[in-house]
């Protein structure tokens, strides 16, 4: 090797280790699905999407509703006479029989982990009164929590009707909806289910047809699969991890597995779930206010790194009343907390006053997330 050749060999091997040396930036995610949104749990803050408003045909998905609704139902324990019509549904099949009584809970089960539709179109006539009844209560569902750009036409998502359609982010905030119950994240999360078989000696036994709960993705906590001619692979799944719920949809995607586990992974290694406010006493150096106000509830929030450092609370009170002498003439609300990051406001809570009329929250933590759900969704 000439001195020349021996000096560029040199440069060039020096110039690839520097190289080596210098942070790389993140290329930016991508998923294969035409659709999909990756929101975190109890803020609903959304982390990723692509087309998550278009409206696209959804397949089996679906039956994340009617499972909520048979659920909400309060019916789990009945016997479920199985019909005809339900026996005769194409596609996905728990091979139910003509007539045989099934208990509701288990249909639930099958629909969910084998996504049966016979067993969805026999809960749809007990829990509805008969298919179109269902329909009608799906449909009022999805408008009670904002499911703007959604339309149900049957309780499976099979192709039989034109106007059956969502979008990732509706498919996102009716899951959202659904994880408050703590009935639904069992069923959804479960792997393996047994159910009485009436005409043989051996039980049914599903197993969740979900493979990133069952063996690809250790922080997977459940979902559902879905898929049709139309609309092609369909999957909402969700994942925790260190204390973060995330919920994953992707509609019309070739490679979806990795399209959720790819939308975890970043979300895990970006996002720690922060508490901005505590519930309990409000500090203020009013001294007409002080260790007399309180929110009533934590508000907790996704935040990368760098976020966290452009945070700002905002606390606002009332300029006391000269009528307001005792407590209980006092209004319950005073003022507000405004929690921004950056420019965006992302939470306005209320302050209470201690006046003996608003009680301190003693609900539950899932008890508390819904209420909250359904008052920003002007529910309540």
């Amino acid at each position: 090797m000439t001195l020349i050749r021996r000096r560029i060999f040199i440069l060039t091997i020096t110039v690839m280790v520097l190289l080596g040396l210098v942070p790389q930036k993140t290329s930016a995610l991508s998923v294969s699905a035409k659709g999909a949104i990756l929101i975190e749990q109890e803020s609903g803050r959304i982390l990723f999407e692509k087309n998550a408003h278009q409206r696209m045909r959804i397949a089996s998905i679906t039956k994340i509703m009617t499972a909520i609704l048979a659920i909400e139902s309060g019916k789990l324990d009945e016997m479920v006479k199985v019909s005809n019509k339900a026996v005769r549904t194409e596609g996905s099949s728990l091979y139910l029989k003509p007539n045989e009584q099934i208990k509701l809970e288990d249909l639930v089960y099958g629909l969910m982990l084998r996504s049966g539709n016979d067993s969805a179109v026999a809960i749809a006539e007990h829990v509805g009164g008969s298919l179109e009844g269902f329909v009608f209560m799906m449909n009022q569902k999805a408008a009670e929590i904002g499911m703007q750009n959604t339309e149900f036409a049957n309780p499976h998502g099979l192709d039989d009707h034109e106007n059956h359609y969502s979008s990732a982010y509706d498919m996102a905030i009716l899951t959202r909806y659904a994880m408050m119950n703590e009935k639904y994240r069992e069923i959804a999360g479960t792997k393996v289910h047994r159910a009485p078989n009436p005409t043989e000696k051996w039980d049914r036994v599903w197993r969740n047809k979900n493979k990133l709960l069952t063996k690809l993705y250790p922080y997977s906590t459940g979902g559902k699969t879905g898929y049709t001619k139309r609309a092609k692979r369909t999957l909402v799944s969700t994942a925790t991890k260190d204390g973060i719920d995330l919920i994953a949809v992707t509609i019309n995607a070739s490679d979806d597995w990795n399209d959720h586990m790819n939308m975890f992974n970043r979300a895990f290694e970006t996002y720690d779930l922060v508490k901005l406010i505590k519930e309990g006493d409000v500090q203020t150096d009013n001294r007409f206010y002080k260790g007399k106000v309180f929110v009533d509830h934590d508000f907790m929030y996704p935040l990368s790194e760098e976020e966290r450092k452009n945070v700002k609370l905002d606390i606002s009170l009332l300029e006391p009343e000269k009528e307001w002498r005792k407590p209980e003439t006092v209004p319950d609300i005073v003022g507000t907390i405004t929690v921004n990051l950056g420019d965006e406001t992302i939470e306005e809570m209320p302050i209470y006053f201690d006046n003996g009329n608003v009680k301190r929250s003693k609900e539950t933590f899932w008890e508390t997330l819904k209420s909250i759900f359904l008052v920003i969704l002007g529910v309540r």
